[in-house]
């Protein structure tokens, strides 16, 4: 059987996988990336944050996604009723990038791999791991491509980036449940005909329905609107019932004030996707010989998009120690890799569950706003989870569930608190 050496195999070519690939490209490292799709493909994950806007610049692929046009997302807006909060990335704690884009993630992605493709990397589509075997830091990967030839590849680290895939996780039998309650999703995408002119119409919006229940509006810069609600899996399977997804995603829209009159009438442009007990875990995040990246590793919920910022967050993290590695240095993968990604897992955690708690929407909808505590809370949005000089990281645990307290029982607030 055939095998190709490499000094590191990438699985999948998502924002992780492709972030990795596109720092190491840079430092002249044999590299394959193994990606089981075909290229434009459909997935979640329409609407980043400012912090990843680091990893494509230092990954080498900013120019290209810039010539892309993809719609500009400079903050987030937060329905309830009829009040609304506005987060603003120009008005954030500490510094970082004021946007980013809400982006089809068919065309995102291809762009990222042509890019990559265009300055050599060998990527190989429509291809499947089948099976992995670890000997000592080395690896070997079999791997079938879409005609059914198997070969082999021999790597010194694999970086798993294969999402929903979770390629390693199911090998090696790492995966553990949620932490998190069990929330589920279905969108689609819809032409927007009826989409209002300025920023109305461009608008990112989360519309909450009932405390765990929301409905997210993600206009592309194409003419279409990414559509999906969110809610406790119970709350799906009632709505959905025995009808389509299509049929469920109607009875959401309709169940929106504000958007009703925008999307009752318009089609979908695909069936409805329907993902299901979303969030997902690992019982270790490295091993020897390879590091999981992005959603092979954790993927928390869609509230605040986190999910693409954590998979180049660790992508390219990763990418940065296992070239330390291969160059002789010695690196401390639980310090310097697993301790330093949980600390924004925790963060992100937090904020999810008091999301759905109604702790976090009482501190987003109270009035009058506290314009600070709405900075602070902004950076974490925009995915700076990691700058603890920010007391909305540093205290999280307790932070957000103190002021709701305190809000919701008249109290004075005091910035001794943070």
């Amino acid at each position: 059987m055939h095998i190709e050496e490499v000094d590191i195999l990438i699985i999948g070519a998502g924002p992780s996988g492709c972030v990795a690939a596109g720092y190491l490209q840079q430092k002249d490292v044999r590299v394959k990336v193994i990606e089981k799709s075909k290229f434009p493909r459909l997935v979640v994950g329409e609407s980043l944050i400012p912090r990843v806007m680091d990893h494509f610049a230092e990954a080498g692929l900013m120019d290209a996604l810039q010539k892309q046009n993809f719609q500009k997302k400079p903050g987030a807006r937060f329905i309830r009723g009829e009040v609304i909060s506005i987060f603003d990335f120009s008005n954030k704690f500490g510094e970082g990038w004021d946007y980013t884009w809400q982006i089809p993630r068919a065309d995102f992605d291809l762009a990222m791999t042509q890019e990559l493709q265009r300055k050599g990397v060998d990527i190989a589509f429509e291809t499947t791991v089948t099976a992995i075997a670890f000997h000592g830091g080395e690896s070997v990967t079999t791997i079938q491509d879409q005609s059914g030839n198997v070969s082999q590849i021999r790597a010194q680290f694999v970086i798993d980036s294969s999402g929903y895939g979770r390629v390693l996780p199911r090998l090696l039998h790492l995966d553990k449940p949620s932490q998190l309650n069990p929330h589920s999703a279905i969108f689609a995408h819809v032409k927007d005909i009826n989409r209002p002119a300025g920023i109305e119409g461009t608008q990112i919006s989360f519309d909450v329905l009932e405390t765990e229940v929301w409905l997210w509006v993600i206009p592309f810069s194409n003419g279409n609107t990414s559509l999906g609600i969110v809610a406790h899996t119970d709350f799906i399977e009632k709505l959905k019932g025995d009808s389509s997804t299509a049929e469920a995603l109607k009875k959401a829209i309709l169940l929106s004030d504000f958007y009703v009159k925008r999307f009752a009438d318009t089609t979908f442009e695909f069936e409805p996707i329907h993902l299901k007990n979303y969030s997902a875990a690992v019982n270790k995040m490295f091993g020897d010989g390879f590091a999981l990246t992005g959603n092979s590793s954790e993927f928390l919920d869609p509230v605040f998009s986190s999910g693409v910022c954590f998979a180049t967050e660790s992508g390219i993290l990763a990418a940065k120690l296992a070239f330390r590695q291969l160059k002789g240095e010695r690196v401390d993968w639980q310090v310097e890799f697993a301790d330093y990604m949980q600390r924004g897992i925790d963060v992100f955690t937090t904020y999810v569950r008091e999301w759905y708690t109604g702790n976090l929407q009482t501190l987003f909808f109270h009035r009058p706003e506290n314009q600070d505590v709405k900075r602070k809370i902004c950076a974490v949005l925009a995915g700076y989870v990691w700058n603890e000089e920010n007391p909305f990281v540093r205290k999280h645990d307790r932070v957000i569930r103190t002021m709701a307290y305190m809000l919701e029982n008249n109290k004075t607030f005091s910035h001794d608190m943070l």
